[in-house]
C-alpha cells in the first residue's frame, strides 16, 4: 500500500528526477501526521472551551506552581508566541474569569497574571482528558517504537532548533 506522500515522491521522481525527493519522505509525512495530531488535541481543548494557545497559557501557569503565576514575558516565552499575541490570549481568558492580572510585587511596572481557582479547575480537568487522549493517540504504536520515536524526536529537535 502506498501512501499519500509516496504518491507525491513518485510524481516528483517522473518529473522531476534530478532532485532527490528523501526528504520529503520525512518531513512530509511528520508535516501530515502534526496536522492530524493537532486536529485530534484540539477535540479535547474545545471541549472545554479553549483554544489550543489558551491551553498552553492554562498550561503554563498551572505548572508553575501555587501561587499558579508568571509574568506575561514569560508565558510568551514557554508558550512561543509573541508578546502581543500573548496579550489577546490573556485578555479572552481574562474575560473568561480564568486569570487574572495585577502589577508584580518586585517590579513596579510589571505585570503577572495568575490562574483563578475556576482556571485551575478547568485546566486540571481539561490536562486529566488530555492526558489521556495523548495516550491513545500513541497507542497506534508499541511502547518500544514510541520510546524510539521520542529519543529520534528529541535529538533531531536538539539538533535543528538552538533551544532544543
Amino acid at each position: 500500500m502506498t501512501d499519500h506522500v509516496a504518491r507525491i515522491q513518485a510524481e516528483w521522481a517522473r518529473e522531476r528526477p534530478d532532485v532527490d525527493t528523501a526528504p520529503q519522505g520525512v518531513i512530509g509525512r511528520l508535516h501530515r501526521l502534526a496536522a492530524h495530531l493537532t486536529e485530534e488535541l484540539c477535540v479535547v481543548y474545545r471541549r472545554h472551551g479553549l483554544s489550543e494557545g489558551e491551553f498552553d497559557v492554562l498550561a503554563a501557569l498551572r505548572r508553575a506552581g501555587a501561587p499558579y503565576e508568571r509574568a506575561p514575558g514569560e508565558l510568551a516565552a514557554f508558550t512561543m508566541v509573541t508578546t502581543g499575541g500573548m496579550t489577546k490570549r490573556i485578555d479572552r481568558l481574562e474575560r473568561a474569569g480564568l486569570v487574572t492580572r495585577r502589577r508584580s510585587g518586585t517590579d513596579g511596572r510589571g505585570r503577572v497574571v495568575a490562574l483563578t481557582t475556576a482556571g485551575r479547575e478547568l485546566i486540571d480537568r481539561a490536562f486529566t482528558e488530555h492526558m489521556h487522549n495523548e495516550r491513545r493517540l500513541l497507542a497506534a504504536l508499541r511502547p518500544e517504537e514510541a520510546a524510539q520515536l521520542e529519543a529520534l524526536l528529541t535529538t533531531w529537535l536538539e539538533r535543528a532548533t538552538p533551544s532544543g
